[in-house]
């Protein structure tokens, strides 16, 4: 996003004018944002095979998976309706990898039958795959217990984790290996989102080669992502020009004493699709109190939750005034609760009836949104080769009732 003669533009089109056509709240995605993420990404490590699936979750809508499918990617997922999605967009099966925790066997067992590779984290159920599907290749998910991630939600590879298989339990993991002929493909390692500290990767990728080099079928091994995008002007991001130097000559090294190719894996989400994201909303109230002036918008944390749940910043950018005086606002949404997206934070003066402008919005915005107060999702739209898509229409009160049954009392 950037402004030009007092107006703020995205891909040379007036973000105002997007609004006026198809409404507020809007999430908007630039395409050239997402591809110039991955291409970076791409050309930051120096191995044989590089792979980059493109983590669905951080956002799923079907026109943003096919920009994917199309620029090379492939798709980590977590569902099986994640994995259905990205075969309706286009993706091989061979191309994405189904990564669930605590799903069920018939589950797995839907993962199995489309194809797709599947991605292990639980004993009984490594167990149970040598048993019923001695001849499909899995991958193993590892717990290295490493402490990461910019918020206790979204640390996954610590010792008290929900996710991966032990480090400590690996003797049992290779016994059933041996015992029930297990085809072990690949070994996955996630410990976190937002991780700063290159070390921390360096930290995990000794782990993961050692456990690795006990397992002699492997055709991947994957780092997950946990790249840290920035906020603001001045945040820090995680250098991903020196992290892609330190472990292409990580993984080189290993490849070449493991004694064959392998493919290095990454499956970043919010890295190449958090920039490219904005969520606009009109303002429908300023309200000043005793202590604060609050300046109210027409959306809530049913559209876009990371401030309340995890809080996380997002710069607040008044489109419709931008050259205005900067005032003092706390930002707050309609939902009958607290329900704040920032707070004392400085602005250009805001009036009812302006747009501010969420930067940083792309990733898990319009995927972790709800129908709490029975409030109606927003719209999507792409921008795509210079023009405007609806991707994705507004809600309507038929929607909310598409799947209720109303009886008769």
């Amino acid at each position: 996003m950037n402004i030009q003669n007092g107006k703020y533009y995205i891909s040379d089109i007036d973000i105002l004018d997007i609004c006026n056509k198809y409404g507020t709240p809007l999430y908007v995605y630039d395409a050239d944002t997402i591809i110039a993420q991955y291409n970076r990404l791409i050309s930051s490590f120096d191995v044989k095979d590089l792979r980059i699936i493109y983590a669905a979750k951080a956002l799923s809508n079907i026109s943003v998976l096919k920009l994917f499918n199309k620029i090379g990617a492939g798709l980590d997922t977590v569902s099986i309706e994640e994995v259905r999605l990205g075969l309706l967009a286009g993706f091989a099966p061979d191309n994405i990898l189904f990564t669930p925790n605590s799903v069920s066997i018939q589950e797995l067992e839907e993962a199995v039958s489309l194809g797709v590779h599947i991605n292990i984290d639980n004993i009984d159920q490594l167990e149970y795959f040598g048993h019923s599907h001695p001849e499909i290749p899995v991958c193993i998910r590892v717990n290295p217990h490493i402490m990461a991630g910019g918020n206790s939600n979204i640390s996954v590879g610590h010792i008290d984790s929900k996710f991966g298989i032990s480090i400590h339990q690996f003797p049992l993991v290779e016994r059933l290996v041996k015992t029930l002929k297990i085809n072990v493909e690949g070994l996955h390692m996630h410990t976190g989102s937002d991780i700063l500290d290159v070390d921390v990767f360096l930290q995990a990728a000794d782990i993961l080669f050692t456990i690795a080099a006990n397992f002699k079928n492997l055709k991947f091994i994957d780092f997950g992502s946990g790249f840290k995008v920035k906020y603001k002007s001045d945040d820090y991001e995680t250098d991903i020009t020196a992290f892609g130097s330190e472990i292409s000559k990580k993984f080189n090294k290993f490849t070449k004493e493991y004694g064959r190719d392998l493919a290095l894996v990454f499956e970043p989400g919010k890295f190449l699709v958090s920039e490219a994201g904005y969520f606009c909303a009109k303002t429908n109230i300023i309200k000043q109190t005793t202590s604060t002036v609050f300046a109210g918008i027409d959306s809530g944390f049913n559209h876009l939750i990371r401030p309340m749940f995890y809080n996380a910043y997002h710069e607040i950018v008044n489109i419709s005034n931008p050259e205005g005086m900067p005032r003092i606002y706390t930002v707050v949404g309609y939902i009958c609760e607290t329900d704040t997206f920032a707070w004392n934070r400085k602005i250009s003066e805001i009036h009812p009836g302006d747009i501010l402008t969420f930067k940083n919005a792309g990733a898990y915005g319009y995927t972790m949104a709800s129908n709490y107060n029975s409030r109606l999702r927003p719209a999507e739209v792409l921008i795509y080769e210079g023009k405007d898509y609806l991707i994705r229409k507004r809600e309507s009160i038929e929607d909310l009732l598409r799947n209720q049954i109303s009886i008769d009392i």
